[in-house]
């Protein structure tokens, strides 16, 4: 499968990577800096500020995935890169998109989300409106999307392969904890590339 990784440099996006090089797809890491990249790494410098030239870079690709994480001091521009990318799929003739999401939009009772709960914290919760934002946008659009939402606790860990898979309520233990590794959400969502099963949804995983 032909594969284009936005954000392949970051935390999720490094495991992403890995994780589709590993099963022996063509993966081109599309990013500000390659020189950040592990050596031998198929590569194209962008920016993500002009559609054209995402829609150039994803032409002929089967899926867009986005790990894109905006600056901290301006979080809607993860609003502003979601609009581009669904524009530039569109240009493109339609390859999948699957956008690496927030947790904070899932429901922890009937109607309630994790934001709209009270219990954030408040330093989190410009990146996770900016997140709901995005999640609408492509809710509204006409391309084949897939926002995949991790656990409340993203963080890197082992890659277990053993995982549960949700819509749109947190998934959490026995314990109530809400957790998965960058490794293991890489697992899940190099899964849902191989193996579709939410085209224009939302899911979710936890341990």
């Amino acid at each position: 499968m032909k594969v284009v990784l936005y954000g392949a440099s970051g935390n999720a996006g490094s495991r992403i990577l890995r994780e589709l090089q590993s099963r022996g797809h063509d993966v081109t890491a599309a990013v500000r800096n390659p020189e950040k990249l592990p050596a031998g790494t198929k590569s194209v410098r962008d920016d993500l500020g002009s559609v054209e030239r995402i829609a150039e870079i994803i032409s002929g690709a089967d899926a867009v995935v986005s790990a894109y994480m905006p600056p901290p001091d301006d979080t809607d521009q993860l609003v502003a890169v979601t609009g581009q990318l669904i524009e530039a799929v569109r240009k493109a003739g339609g390859p999948r998109l699957i956008v690496v999401g927030g947790a904070a939009s899932l429901e922890v009772a009937p109607g309630v989300t994790v934001l709209s709960s009270g219990h954030l914290p408040a330093a989190w919760v410009p990146i996770a409106t900016s997140h709901a934002k995005a999640l609408d946008l492509l809710r509204g659009s006409d391309i084949p999307w897939t926002y995949f939402s991790p656990a409340g606790f993203f963080e890197p860990g082992q890659r277990t392969g053993k995982f549960r898979l949700g819509k749109d309520q947190l998934v959490t233990d026995v314990k109530g904890e809400s957790r998965i590794s960058f490794e293991d959400y890489a697992v899940a969502l190099v899964d849902e590339l191989e193996k579709p099963a939410h085209i224009r949804e939302r899911f979710t995983i936890g341990y």
